[in-house]
C-alpha cells in the first residue's frame, strides 16, 4: 500500500480523473466568477471593465448591509437551533430509547428528505391568515388572543421567525443522526466509569459526553453555518424574500442582481462577499474549538 501511494503515476490514475472534474465543476467557476468582480454588464449587453466600483458600490449599498445582517442572524439562530436541538435529540435516542429509537428516528428524519417546496407550503397554510386562519392563527383564536392572530409571513419580524422554525424543524433529525453516531462511539467502558464516579444525568453528559462528542459537534456547527448562510431554496419557497426585503439574504440578493437585474458583475460581487463570510465564519468556529480545546 506504501509503494503504490509514493508511485506517483499511481496517484494521477487513482486521483487524477477526481481532481479534474473537481476543477472542472468547481475551481474553473470561481475562478470565472472572481474574473467578472472587475466587469459590468451582461452576456447579453457586453462587459465594460470598471476595476473596483463593484467592490465601492458593495460597501456603499444599504441592501447588501441589510442582507449580510439578515443572513448573520438567521445563520446563527438556526445553526444554534439545529445543533442544541439535533443533540438533545441524540442524547434521547442514545440513554433513554436505546435499542427501541429506530422509529422515532426515522420519523424526526422524514423532514429532511421532504422537498423544500413541500415543507415551505406546508408552514404556508399552518401560518395563514386568509382566504382562512391557519392552525396558529385558528388556536390563537380559540384560545380567545385574538389580538395575537396576525399575518406571520406578513411582516419582516414575525417572517423571519417563520423561516427559522421551518429550517430549525427540517435539518434537525440530520444533526440529531449525525451526533448520535458520535455517541454511539463513545466507550461504554467509559461511562460505566464515570458512573462508578457518581456521575449521573446532568452531570455524566457534562463533563463526560459532551467533551467526548466535541469533534463532531464542531464539525456539525461548521456545517450547519455554512448552510444556513447560502440559505436560498427556504426563503425563496416561503417568502421569496419579502416582505419588501426583510427576509432577502444575500444569496437571494446575489441571484436577482445577477439573473434578474443583468448586473453579472455586481452579482459576482456578492458571491464574493458570501464566500469570504463562510471563510471567515469557519475559520473563526475552528480558532475557538481549538482555544476550547475541543
Amino acid at each position: 500500500m506504501e509503494r503504490t501511494l509514493r508511485d506517483w503515476r499511481a496517484i494521477l490514475v487513482f486521483v487524477g480523473p477526481a481532481l479534474l472534474v473537481y476543477a472542472l465543476v468547481v475551481l474553473v467557476p470561481i475562478v470565472w466568477s472572481l474574473g467578472y468582480t472587475v466587469y459590468e454588464g451582461s452576456p447579453i449587453a457586453g462587459f465594460k471593465f470598471v476595476g473596483g466600483d463593484n467592490f465601492a458600490r458593495l460597501v456603499q449599498d444599504p441592501t447588501f448591509w441589510k442582507a449580510l445582517w439578515f443572513g448573520t442572524k438567521y445563520a446563527l439562530i438556526v445553526s444554534v437551533g439545529q445543533v442544541v436541538f439535533g443533540l438533545l435529540l441524540a442524547l434521547l435516542y442514545a440513554f433513554f430509547l436505546k435499542k427501541s429509537s429506530a422509529l422515532v428516528r426515522t420519523l424526526v428524519f422524514l423532514p429532511v428528505v421532504l422537498p423544500t417546496v413541500a415543507v415551505a407550503q406546508l408552514f404556508v397554510k399552518i401560518f395563514a391568515i386568509a382566504p382562512q386562519y391557519g392552525l396558529v392563527n385558528s388556536l390563537l383564536q380559540a384560545a380567545g388572543l385574538e389580538g395575537a392572530v396576525q399575518a406571520w409571513l406578513g411582516q419582516g419580524s414575525t417572517a423571519f421567525w417563520v423561516i427559522a422554525l421551518m429550517d430549525i424543524w427540517k435539518a434537525m433529525g440530520f444533526y440529531a443522526i449525525l451526533l448520535y453516531t458520535g455517541l454511539v462511539d463513545i466507550p461504554e467502558e467509559t461511562l460505566e466509569a464515570a458512573r462508578l464516579d457518581g456521575a449521573q444525568g446532568w452531570t455524566l453528559a457534562r463533563f463526560v459526553v459532551l467533551p467526548l462528542l466535541a469533534p463532531i459537534t464542531v464539525a456539525s456547527l461548521i456545517f450547519s453555518l455554512n448552510g444556513t448562510l447560502k440559505v436560498f431554496d427556504s426563503i425563496v419557497a416561503l417568502t421569496n424574500g419579502g416582505p419588501g426585503t426583510a427576509t432577502t439574504p444575500l444569496t437571494l440578493y446575489m441571484y436577482k442582481t445577477s439573473f434578474s437585474y443583468g448586473e453579472y458583475g455586481y452579482g459576482s460581487t456578492l458571491a464574493f462577499a458570501l464566500a469570504l463570510q463562510c471563510l471567515l465564519v469557519t475559520l473563526l468556529v475552528f480558532w475557538r474549538s481549538r482555544r476550547s480545546g475541543a
